[in-house]
């Protein structure tokens, strides 16, 4: 899959406290979620970004709990895809089962600048900024736990696969 938008840059060991703070994980409403995601990394966040855009974080973005409500936050935002140095494995997981693209980059990370606009192919695991030029590159994930973002996460992708051997 093709996403495009601009960089939004954060740094080392974003937890999932401040990508979804836990005073709203009352609800598990995705839209509700998408409302408050990043507000205690960045309170403005959601005033400012725009459906498309991309998150870009340094290392062990995504630590701390096993909440899915993380990544379901940030896909509900309209975040298209996640790049950072590294993930905490549990959130890297919670994001595949989520259906949230997500690229490990160090590269790219260092590469890219707040604002930039970038282009992420995930199925080549090539990452381009379109401001500078520059292209990087990430290894993409297997075809199946690629179906399975592309179909919007794993309840999904499971439902069509029975859907698809009943029929």
């Amino acid at each position: 899959m093709i996403y495009k938008g601009n960089a939004w840059k954060f740094g080392r060991d974003i937890d999932t406290d401040a990508i979804i703070p836990a005073r709203y994980l009352k609800t598990s409403d995705p839209d509700e979620l998408g409302r408050h995601c990043m507000e205690d990394a960045d309170p403005e966040f959601m005033n400012k970004m725009k459906k498309g855009d991309i998150i870009v974080a340094d290392e062990n973005f995504g630590c701390g709990s096993s909440r899915e409500h993380a990544p379901i936050s940030i896909k509900a935002a309209g975040i298209s895809c996640v790049i950072a140095k590294s993930f905490a494995r549990i959130f890297y997981r919670n994001a595949i089962n989520t259906g949230l693209a997500i690229l490990e980059s160090a590269e790219a990370v260092d590469g890219i600048s707040a604002g930039d606009e970038i282009e992420v192919d995930t199925d080549k695991g090539e990452i381009k900024n379109l401001t500078t030029g520059a292209v990087y590159h990430a290894k993409p994930f297997p075809e199946f736990i690629s179906n399975i973002i592309k179909q919007g996460g794993l309840i999904s992708y499971v439902r069509e696969k029975m859907r698809s051997q009943a029929g």
